[in-house]
This record gives structure tokens, C-alpha cells and sequence, in this order.
């Protein structure tokens, strides 16, 4: 397959320019000045369990106890002591029983236990012995001819110590890290406060789905798909609605998401057409940054802070004063969407609280198209998996890579990664970003 026209238009500085053309920006380097604003979100609360899946850790998390809490017979069989065994001519009277959650009586010499998994182990015993490899004669415990010390017994402590620390600061919180802190008797979590985000929409020709359209409107989708995307993070939205085209409006709606947001996002509007009133605007409050970054869909991001008076007192350190972070994206849906995941959603995660390595990991697998065409920008098309005879999974693209198509976000499950400067043929190995790493 060859890639189409993506319906943009071709770089003016020439398809080998961006990475080192002045002002513009690889991925990484705009990603990494973009983190570099970034702090969580201030405000801690105190929750249940129950209540903490999907939010991230604000303290560390240590066990008050050992676990297990003390030695436990890792298999059901027979609790015993090896040194019985030969006076007693390998033979043993079974003299107690022992189920998970009693404690028994302390082994009588030349006698066994019969024990199931989690029961502790009783005082005198050495060893367990899997009942698949024992005989019973009524009350007669024969053991296999070799008995080892120490076999199918846990000790306590051996998965955790009392004191050490079992969860970090900055950890998402997921089923099993809920079921970890129920493990060692800790009912309550203190966790980073949901990030405020405010979502800003303006223009004239956007009307909300479920109204007739006039000449030249179009539904506004953007608010909704960064609604979902927002709302899959755990983040607090705060919709500013339907901005009109005029910069009082504009400037009224950038105010009220300063002073009630963490974060402010705008999809569109920050070029510098007579119609594009955020860019005006935000410099008007606060700071604005344009980046062009060197990638396909998406080039245009745009990057500052809505002055002092704000509900954050995030400080980032090349910033002027405090405030709050404005991030404006591409208008057009599928640059929103690829913009969002790859810049917009780290941000936020730093903004959580999130620690540790943000970087989506790639997969690399046979490519099922052609890329005959060397270009300027990192490109991003829309991919899937598909089975192939030969080659087993490879990737495949959708057949438009227009970043207006918006059900090509639908039909894919990932992104595929064409370097700068790379050109493809078909079973190459290609990176491909699934759709799971780059979103909430």
C-alpha cells in the first residue's frame, strides 16, 4: 500500500529540515520541555480501599506486619519432624489436624500432623510432606523413603517484612496494588486530589450534536472525544461550553478555567487568522509558547499559562510567575486525538501525581505496506494488526491519513511510527504504538 495525501500541506523548509530547522522540534524534545512544566496537582485526600482504584499514590505505602505472619504449610499433606522418622521405622501416628486458620499443638514425638495449605506450621515440625506422596493406613502416616527439612513450608516474612515499603509515591493504583495494601491490614490510602481540567471549544461553525446544521456547520466532536479522553483519566472536567468567535468571550472563558482548573485545553484557535482568538487572549492573561513539532498529524502545539490568580500553585521553573498550564491542540480530530496521546496525556499523568517512565513502548513487528517517500516529520498513521501467511501479525494503515478522518481513530488500534527521513518496504520492521499505551 502507498500512503496517500494526508490533505497537509507539504514543509516549507523541505522534507530533511525540521529536526534541525530553527524553532522546530522533534517529539521528544517538545514531550521533554512539556514534562519539564509539569508538577502534581496540589491537595491530598484520604480514601477507602474501595474507592482508591485508578488514582495514585501521595505517601508511601509500609507494611505493619510480616507477611505471611508466620510459617505456613505452602501445600495440603503432613506436618512432621525428619529426625521421627527413622526411630519410629518411617512409620508415624497421625495425632492432629490442621486446617487454615487454627493453630496446632506442638508435635508429640513420633508423631505427624495433617496439615492444609496456609495452616501454621506446628512447634516441632520441620518439613511438609504432599499428601500425593504419602500412604495412610487409618491413623498411620507412611511418608516417601526420602523426607527433606524445610520442603513446602513459607516462612514468615518471606514475601514481606514489617517496616519495608510495599507500594511507592507516584504509583497508579491498580486491582492488585488495592489487594497488596488489604494484605497487610491497610484500609485507607492518601492519594493526589483528581486534576482539574478545563475544556475549551470555540468556533462559530461547531454546533453540539443533536442540532439541525447550517451552511458551513459542523458538529463539534472535539468536545466530546476530549471529554472521554479526560474523564478516562480520572481528571475532574470542567466544560467552559461553547466559546463564540470574539475575544471577550474568549478571554472571559480562559478566567474562569484559570481560576477553577489545574489544567486549561483548547482544541484549535491558537493560529493567527483574525477568527483565532485564543492566542490573543491567552497572551493577554498570561504566556503563550507556539511549537512546531516535526510530527504527522499534529505539527502545531501550543504551550503557556493563564496569570497569577489561579487554583494551582503549580510553579513551573522556566515559567514567569505561577499559574495555570494552557495547552492548545489542533483543531482537526485526529491531530487532537494523536496530540492528546502523545503529549497531552503525560502531561496530565505527571499532574496525577504519576511517577516513573511515561514513554509508550513500542512494538516491532513486519510492516504490511509500502512507505516509498522519505519525509520531514515524524509520521503517525493509523494502524492495526492483521494475520499474515507469511509473516504472522503485521501491521497495516488505514487507506486515508488525512488527520480530518476521524473513523480512522475508530478502526485502528494503534499508531505506526515512521521515523524521519525512513522510507519502508513491505516486511520491514515498523514501530507500532497500541492504542492501550496511549491512552488513559
Amino acid at each position: 500500500m502507498t500512503p496517500p495525501s494526508d490533505c497537509c500541506p507539504a514543509d516549507p523548509t523541505g522534507p530533511m529540515a525540521p529536526p534541525n530547522a530553527p524553532g522546530i522540534l522533534t517529539r521528544a524534545q517538545a514531550l521533554e520541555r512539556l514534562l519539564a512544566r509539569a508538577r502534581p496537582v496540589v491537595g491530598r485526600e484520604t480514601l477507602p480501599l474501595s474507592a482508591a482504584l485508578d488514582r495514585v499514590l501521595a505517601a508511601p505505602i509500609h507494611s505493619p506486619i510480616d507477611v505471611p505472619g508466620w510459617d505456613n504449610s505452602a501445600m495440603d499433606g503432613y506436618a512432621l519432624r525428619v529426625a521421627d522418622l527413622a526411630p519410629a521405622g518411617g512409620r508415624l501416628r497421625v495425632a492432629q489436624r490442621i486446617p487454615a486458620g487454627r493453630a496446632g499443638a506442638p508435635l508429640v514425638a513420633g508423631t505427624a500432623a495433617r496439615i492444609f495449605t496456609g495452616a501454621p506450621i506446628p512447634p516441632g515440625a520441620d518439613t511438609v510432606v504432599i499428601q500425593e506422596v504419602c500412604q495412610v493406613e487409618g491413623e498411620t502416616l507412611i511418608p516417601p523413603a526420602v523426607v527433606k527439612p524445610g520442603a513446602n513450608i513459607r516462612r514468615a516474612g518471606e514475601d514481606i517484612r514489617a517496616g519495608a515499603e510495599i507500594i511507592a509515591t507516584g504509583t497508579l493504583l491498580l486491582p492488585q496494588h488495592l489487594g497488596l495494601a488489604a494484605s497487610v491490614g491497610i484500609g485507607e490510602l492518601c492519594l493526589y486530589r483528581r486534576p482539574r481540567v478545563a475544556v475549551l471549544a470555540s468556533g462559530d461553525e461547531l454546533v453540539m450534536p443533536g442540532q439541525p446544521l447550517g451552511p458551513g456547520q459542523i458538529y463539534n466532536s472535539n468536545r466530546f472525544t476530549l471529554r472521554g479522553l479526560l474523564d478516562a483519566l480520572g481528571c475532574e472536567v470542567i466544560d467552559l461550553g461553547q466559546v463564540a468567535d470574539n475575544l471577550e468571550a474568549t478571554l472571559a472563558a480562559l478566567q474562569r478555567g484559570a481560576a477553577e482548573a489545574d489544567l486549561v485545553l483548547a482544541s484549535g484557535g491558537v493560529s493567527v487568522g483574525e477568527e483565532d482568538h485564543v492566542k490573543p487572549a491567552v497572551e493577554r492573561l498570561g504566556r503563550l509558547d507556539l511549537w512546531k513539532v516535526a510530527i504527522r498529524p499534529g505539527k502545531p502545539l501550543a504551550c503557556g499559562h493563564l496569570g497569577p490568580g489561579a487554583a494551582t500553585t503549580i510553579m513551573p521553573p522556566d515559567w514567569d510567575a505561577p499559574g495555570t498550564p494552557f495547552i492548545g491542540m489542533p483543531g482537526n480530530p485526529v491531530s487532537l486525538f494523536v496530540t492528546f496521546c502523545l503529549f497531552v496525556r503525560p502531561f496530565i499523568c505527571r499532574l496525577r501525581g504519576i511517577s516513573g517512565d511515561l514513554a509508550p513502548r513500542p512494538w516491532w513487528l513486519p510492516a504490511g505496506f509500502e512507505w516509498p517517500k522519505a519525509g520531514g516529520r515524524e509520521e503517525f498513521p493509523r494502524a492495526r494488526l492483521v494475520p499474515d501467511a507469511e509473516r504472522g501479525l503485521e501491521v497495516r494503515l488505514y487507506p486515508s491519513h488525512s488527520s480530518a478522518v476521524l473513523s480512522s481513530v475508530t478502526w485502528a488500534e494503534g499508531l505506526a511510527v515512521i521515523p524521519i527521513g525512513q522510507t519502508l518496504r513491505q516486511g520491514d520492521p515498523v514501530q507500532f504504538l497500541p492504542l492501550r499505551e496511549l491512552q488513559p
